[in-house]
């Protein structure tokens, strides 16, 4: 399995060497931000975009059980990314391919230190997982997720250090294991949740306890909170 991609004549080195073409092509210091990017920034970005998804599902929930559900699926994203790479230590172990820039000259390689074997990618697979788990968790984050997780892959290309078959590989694993392993998760992870939300001090973090238009207590009158909170603004 260690020759895997070694001619020159397979698709796969040919399309490695069509993008990473590109970073030859760009200035030195867009190839640095590439870099960045794609070591780091795009799974600090969907790291955000978590949060963001946590932050909408606690507000937005009509109650506390549509809110723990949720959280709960929320919490296996990054779980399912843990998993994913440790699936996938068996799997490099097993394939045992070099990264291309061993085996193929000319390519412009953004990032150093990679010794570590290429199939399947790590980041490709963990940011397809979270980006799946968010997706099963709210829609709307979910897709710009999975949109963060395709640049993602693109970028692993470009950067020189992994094959397209390789990114491939790395959002199928990542695909896979959110998905088939995510009802399971969900089950184990819910009663978790509903013993956080019905605890009085940390309950915040899966519902937003106080719904618009309630009315808190030691308000003027039995004005709702947004009402008191308009007369404060305006004093």
């Amino acid at each position: 399995m260690a020759g895997l991609a070694q001619s020159g004549s397979n698709p796969d080195v040919e399309l490695l060497y069509d993008i990473n073409g590109l970073a030859k092509a760009a200035p030195p210091w867009f190839d640095q931000v590439m870099g960045f990017v794609g070591e780091y920034g795009l799974l600090l970005a969907l790291a955000l975009l978590g949060l963001g998804c946590w932050w909408s599902v606690r507000r937005r929930s009509s109650g506390p059980e549509e809110a723990v559900a949720g959280v709960a699926a929320l919490m296996w994203a990054p779980l399912a990314a843990g998993v994913a790479v440790l699936i996938n230590v068996p799997i490099r172990g097993f394939v045992e391919r070099r990264r291309p820039f061993y085996d193929h000259e000319g390519l412009e390689v953004l990032v150093t230190g990679k010794t570590d074997f290429s199939f399947v990618s790590d980041h490709a697979t963990m940011a397809m997982a979270l980006a799946v788990g968010i997706f099963v968790a709210h829609r709307k984050f979910g897709l710009f997720a999975l949109g963060i997780a395709l640049v993602e892959g693109f970028c692993r290309i470009y950067m020189g250090v992994h094959y397209p078959t390789d990114v491939v590989g790395g959002l199928a694993l990542g695909t896979a294991v959110a998905l088939l392993l995510s009802p399971v998760a969900t089950a184990l992870l819910t009663p978790l949740v509903r013993a956080v939300a019905a605890s009085p001090r940390v309950g915040f973090l899966v519902w937003r306890r106080e719904p618009v238009g309630a009315v808190i207590p030691g308000a003027r009158g039995g004005e709702t909170g947004a009402e008191a909170k308009e007369k404060d603004l305006a004093a």
